[in-house]
């Protein structure tokens, strides 16, 4: 393909050490980026439209940098940088309160590269990260936000039975958090007990709702504007994305500076619609210049 340039692995180092795996689609002398934050396993396999983005937005002359955060995979085996251990991170025990300095990491190599626009995005539970991010850190260095098809957490822990919660709180109860529980968590998630604690009771990244009276501090929080996008049959929403997007929208900062956009025919990973997503990111980025 004319003009496009190979993506390049590319990884950042957290304060604690931890260091996550990325990937960067450069374009030619580019001086804005989309920073795309995944999902609990939205990595290249399970999510190739990532591919599909990069490629469409290093043809428009915008770098963009796939970043994973602890739950891309399952397990993703490394070296602690800080203490030169070896250790496995995962969505097995993930620390959501990790997410702030996962985020920063990304923006930190961001701006150390030098890039003047910055477009910070997330998908599913990626994007639920980003409003933590943003509504905790005002950063200047960020221009805007795109939520890719924010995750419904009370969707995914809805599928957790009575027994199983029972479980889980036995294990907690009993100093054994850090234990694997017998099953996985909504039955794709294996985890110790104190990552599926933080998911069913104590998930601060439960922050987008379809009821409208449900807690939306975080969202209001946030200073930045952006955008919004999602997939009409998005299972997430109970029916209702168009609906779910305008919930969140409501309670931001200033709703009439958000763009809202319905991919039609289409779900959560955006299935035989990912070229009109990254076209769609690309329209974006070019009216917020």
């Amino acid at each position: 393909m004319p003009g496009l340039r190979r993506p390049r692995a590319l990884t950042v180092t957290t304060r604690r050490g931890s260091v996550l795996d990325g990937a960067l689609f450069p374009a030619q002398a580019a001086d804005t980026v989309v920073i795309a934050i995944t999902g609990i396993h939205g990595n290249f396999y399970s999510n190739p439209f990532y591919i599909t983005f990069g490629r469409t937005l290093n043809l428009a002359g915008i770098d963009f940098v796939y970043a994973q955060t602890n739950d891309a995979l399952n397990e993703i085996p490394g070296t602690n940088a800080v203490t030169g251990q070896e250790e496995v991170i995962g969505s097995w025990n993930e620390d959501f309160a990790f997410s702030d300095e996962d985020l920063g990491a990304w923006l930190d190599y961001a701006e150390a590269a030098g890039y003047r626009r910055i477009v910070l995005a997330g998908h599913s539970l990626g994007a639920n990260k980003v409003i933590y991010y943003l509504a905790r850190h005002h950063d200047e260095r960020v221009e805007h936000f795109l939520l890719l098809s924010p995750a419904n957490l009370r969707h995914l822990t809805n599928q957790v039975t009575a027994q199983e919660r029972a479980v889980v709180r036995d294990y907690v109860d009993r100093g054994l958090g850090e234990q694997r529980l017998p099953f996985p968590l909504m039955g794709w998630v294996p985890c110790r007990a104190e990552t599926a604690r933080q998911w069913l009771y104590d998930n601060i990244l439960d922050n987008v709702h379809v009821e409208a009276d449900a807690d939306f501090s975080q969202v209001a929080a946030m200073r930045h504007t952006g955008a919004m996008l999602i997939g009409t049959y998005d299972r997430f929403t109970y029916g209702d994305p168009a609906g779910f997007l305008a919930t969140i929208n409501e309670h931001t900062a200033d709703p009439e500076a958000n763009e809202l956009v319905l991919i039609q025919g289409t779900g959560h990973t955006y299935q035989g619609k990912d070229q009109e997503v990254a076209d769609a990111i690309v329209r974006l980025v070019r009216a917020w210049a």
